[in-house]
């Protein structure tokens, strides 16, 4: 299996260039204004013009209004709209019917309960975000997931692991949880929003490292 890795929080064309260059399925735009990774609906619209068609772009939006959703949706045109804050599954069904996007959600991951309670969105999003609960930001705090929650359960939706992955632990988190997306952000910084091109190559690596030694030729 080829693990999918999403960068997050990218804000700038050079960053942009060194994820697609380093393999990088995915690439997430924060539209938060409490973010240090928030890029306006303008900026985050250039940048998806900069992305390869072959890197699929993610929007991320917390707890937005309908008449934001629908405007970041016609100024970026993402691949996905990730909701990172209360969001119903109600909500998620009404944009998938409306916009030609697939709606994801990430969750807190605090206890087993929580995935208990993602059984919610079955049905509603595409794919579930599991993340470190929320801080003084809904994500991109850095603090590690209890992984040991993950392991061995059965997931109705496709999914991901995020919340303090980095180039140092991916491969470790790959192989307790075996998780078919990884999402890192802060984990291939060099300060709050400012993306590390060394770390975001090292990153990629140990994901392809740890596909290659799971599913050798």
């Amino acid at each position: 299996m080829t693990t999918l890795i999403k960068i997050c929080g990218l804000s700038t064309e050079a960053a942009i260039d060194a994820a697609a260059r380093e393999g990088a399925t995915h690439i997430g735009l924060v539209h938060f204004e409490k973010s240090p990774r928030h890029v306006t609906l303008e900026q985050a619209g250039d940048l998806r013009r900069r992305t390869p068609s072959h890197v699929q772009v993610v929007l991320l939006l917390v707890n937005a209004s309908p008449e934001l959703t629908q405007r970041a949706q016609r100024t970026v045109r993402p691949d996905v709209i990730q909701f990172h804050g209360s969001e119903k599954p109600e909500w998620l069904r009404i944009v998938k019917q409306h916009m030609p996007v697939e709606a994801w959600k990430a969750l807190g991951l605090r206890s087993a309960e929580t995935l208990t309670n993602a059984r919610r969105f079955d049905g509603s999003g595409d794919r579930l975000l599991f993340d470190a609960p929320a801080q003084a930001l809904p994500g991109g705090n850095g603090s590690v997931v209890d992984w040991s929650l993950l392991v061995g359960h059965s997931h109705a939706l496709p999914w991901g692991l995020a919340g303090g992955l980095s180039p140092d632990n991916v491969g470790e988190a790959l192989a307790a949880t075996r998780a078919p997306l990884v999402d890192v952000s802060s984990g291939v910084e060099s300060a709050p929003g400012v993306k590390d091109m060394d770390k975001i190559a090292r990153f990629c690596q140990a994901v392809r490292d740890h596909d290659q030694y799971s599913n050798p030729a």
